[in-house]
C-alpha cells in the first residue's frame, strides 16, 4: 500500500479572515510560512517518495520547504487546484449568505453537488482530482507521498475515498488545520463490507507529533 500524507497548504490572509479563496492565488501569512516550516521539519526525516502540491501559490510555498528540506523535486499538479467558488470569492459565510441567500442555502444543503454562484461543484472537482491520488499510488507503491493541496478539495477526496457521501465533507470534517497532515493509505482492501478505498490513519496530525511518532 501507498501512504499519502494529504496536507492543507498554511494560513492566507484570507483564511485568517475566514473568505472564500478557491482559485484566487492568496498569499500566505506569517503564521502560514511558519506552519510549512514545520512540515518540512517532518519531511526531512520522513522518508517520502515524492511531494506533490497545487499550482496555487499558497500551496506550492508550502510545499516548497519540505522539498527542499527531503531532497526531493516539487512536482505542480493542476489538477489538485481548489475548488472554484466563483462569485463566493474573497466572501465570508455571513456576506455570502445575506447576498445570494437562496443559493447559499443550497450549497449548506449539499454542498458536494450545488456549486455557489458561477462556481465549480464539489463533484466535479473529485472527478478531476481523484485520478491524480490513484496514479501516485500506482507509481510510488509502498511508497510515502507528500500531497500539499487545498481544504475543502481535500475534504471531498477523503469522503470518496473513505467510503463517505461527499455532501457530508462540512460535517465529518469540519476544519482542516494548515499543514498538519491527513495520512491514507490506498489501495486499502479491508477484511469488512465496508466500501472504502483508502485507509484514514489520523486527522489534523500536526507534523512536530508525527515527527515524534514517525508516522
Amino acid at each position: 500500500m501507498t501512504t499519502l500524507y494529504l496536507a492543507r497548504h498554511g494560513e492566507t490572509e484570507w483564511h485568517a479572515e475566514h473568505r472564500y479563496a478557491g482559485s484566487s492565488d492568496v498569499v500566505l501569512t506569517s503564521h502560514g510560512r511558519r506552519q510549512a516550516a514545520a512540515l518540512a521539519e517532518w519531511a526531512a526525516t520522513a522518508g517520502l517518495s515524492a511531494i506533490v502540491a497545487s499550482p496555487l501559490s499558497r500551496s506550492r510555498l508550502s510545499a516548497e520547504p519540505s522539498a527542499r528540506a527531503s531532497g526531493l523535486p516539487l512536482r505542480i499538479e493542476p489538477r489538485l487546484v481548489e475548488i472554484d467558488f466563483g462569485a463566493a470569492e474573497g466572501m465570508s459565510p455571513g456576506e455570502l449568505a445575506a447576498t445570494y441567500p437562496e443559493e447559499w442555502a443550497d450549497f449548506e444543503r449539499r454542498p458536494a453537488r450545488s456549486p455557489l454562484p458561477d462556481g465549480e461543484a464539489g463533484i466535479d472537482g473529485l472527478a478531476r482530482s481523484l485520478p491524480v491520488l490513484d496514479e501516485l499510488a500506482g507509481e510510488f507503491p509502498d511508497g510515502r507521498v507528500l500531497v500539499v493541496g487545498h481544504a475543502t478539495l481535500m475534504r471531498l477526496q477523503l469522503c470518496e475515498l473513505i467510503g463517505l457521501d461527499p455532501d457530508w465533507y462540512r460535517d465529518i470534517f469540519p476544519v482542516i488545520e494548515g499543514c498538519t497532515l491527513m495520512p491514507i493509505e490506498v489501495p486499502w482492501k479491508g477484511e469488512s463490507a465496508w466500501p472504502g478505498r483508502a485507509r484514514l490513519l489520523g486527522v489534523n496530525v500536526p507534523p512536530v507529533r508525527a515527527l515524534r511518532r514517525q508516522l
